[in-house]
């Protein structure tokens, strides 16, 4: 069907509507630490849609921002399919390790959520989830013959993997329902789209379709700007309660999405309260989070959630692990200050085997900025300098080197 609306049409004031709208878009419906996952790598295997797109009244880009926004489901149940396609190098199992490892925290327990659901980074993965309000939840990852499960109530975290039998304990802040969602779930994913409604974005309705069961509009959010390795986003809005249903995002180079995220089945009803019960079973090895404030790490910077980390433009980064962001919109990048040494470019240059077979994975750039190499994926590029400096992006190599010039 043809786009509603365009916002070619959107004069100034919409603009300012759309952001509003979006801001008032943040919704909880699991914990942050159900997804310590790297930041916007998560994607979903594509809902089972059914045939025939709905006739529904026609509505606007803003209408349905704010439907978005109005949104208030506290209580549900469903199935989500999980998928990336990030077009990462075949390392045999090896890159899944890596991601464990770059993650892991305390002693390595594979119930830590900050380890196990790394896991969602790569491959295809089925996740039950239920909420009751901001304080139950539950998501369990289904595999072969095992199950992980992290169950939120109250003040308590618990992460279940049946396969080593271990157990994790923690606890939240205070106020952790106030400032963390998840990113496992096409609302999650959604609020964190709808931050990029500015004036570098076109926001239209695009047509209408089924999805679990469900009446839904579809909301597309595709770059003006040239450079970004993002094709366009399309978000599948319940008609009735204003939930996202279904989240997918396709590179700008085409192909299958990098991310996509969607309920194949979904309740709306109040879950029974024993769903969010946990009893540690019997031999079960536990592990219990040091304080509540690693119970709960923060994983919003990543995601352009910290404002620290959100604006374009300004040298904002205080600690040594705060990025500088470079540029606007679509063509931000996030520049790392490492203090060290970069991976050596080229076979002569050092580094030992492993600094060559690093830079094997990569393609070696020059320019005024000395060298380094650009690792890339379908979505997000990074170039390591020699000197040590990171460059990271949803941007194309060539904007990334473009960066490091302007940068000296």
């Amino acid at each position: 069907m043809a786009p509603y609306e365009t916002d070619d049409s959107t004069d100034t004031g919409e603009r300012d509507e759309l952001r509003a709208g979006r801001r008032r878009a943040a919704r909880y419906i699991v914990p942050v630490t159900v997804v310590g996952v790297a930041a916007a790598t998560i994607g979903l295997v594509p809902a089972l849609a059914d045939s025939g797109d709905p006739n529904l009244p026609k509505v606007t880009a803003q209408q349905l921002i704010d439907k978005i926004a109005k949104s208030d489901v506290q209580q549900l149940s469903g199935t989500v399919k999980i998928s990336t396609d990030l077009g990462l190098p075949d390392l045999g199992g090896l890159e899944s390790g890596m991601l464990s490892g770059a993650t892991k925290s305390g002693d390595g327990s594979s119930a830590d959520p900050t380890t196990k659901l790394t896991e969602l980074a790569t491959g295809t993965h089925t996740l039950r989830v239920a909420a009751d309000g901001p304080d139950k939840q539950k998501v369990s990852l289904l595999e072969n013959a095992a199950e992980y499960s992290l169950i939120h109530n109250g003040k308590d975290v618990w992460g279940y993997d049946s396969q080593t039998n271990e157990v994790f304990h923690g606890t939240t802040a205070a106020d952790a329902s106030k400032s963390d969602e998840t990113r496992a779930t096409p609302q999650g994913l959604t609020d964190e789209a709808l931050k990029s409604v500015d004036d570098t974005t076109s926001v239209t309705v695009d047509g209408t379709e089924h999805v679990a069961g469900r009446d839904a509009y579809k909301l597309l959010i595709k770059p003006k700007q040239s450079g970004t390795t993002v094709g366009a986003i399309s978000i599948a809005v319940d008609a009735k309660t204003g939930l996202p249903l279904k989240f997918t995002l396709t590179p700008a180079s085409g192909g299958a999405a990098v991310v996509d995220v969607g309920f194949t089945q979904l309740s709306l009803s109040k879950p029974a309260a024993s769903t969010f019960d946990f009893k540690t079973p019997k031999g079960a090895k536990v592990t219990t989070e040091d304080s509540p404030g690693k119970a709960t790490p923060d994983h919003s910077a990543p995601f352009g959630k910290n404002d620290k980390t959100n604006k374009a433009d300004k040298g904002l980064g205080k600690g040594a692990d705060d990025p500088t962001v470079i540029g606007k919109g679509w063509n931000s990048i996030a520049v790392f200050e490492t203090g060290g040494q970069g991976i050596p470019s080229g076979s002569k240059s050092g580094g030992g085997d492993l600094g060559g077979f690093l830079s094997s994975l990569g393609d070696q750039v020059k320019g005024s900025f000395g060298s380094g190499t650009v690792y890339s994926t379908r979505l997000i590029n990074a170039l390591v300098t020699d000197d040590g400096k990171v460059y990271v992006g949803a941007v194309t190599k060539s904007a990334l080197v473009k960066a490091a010039d302007a940068a000296k």
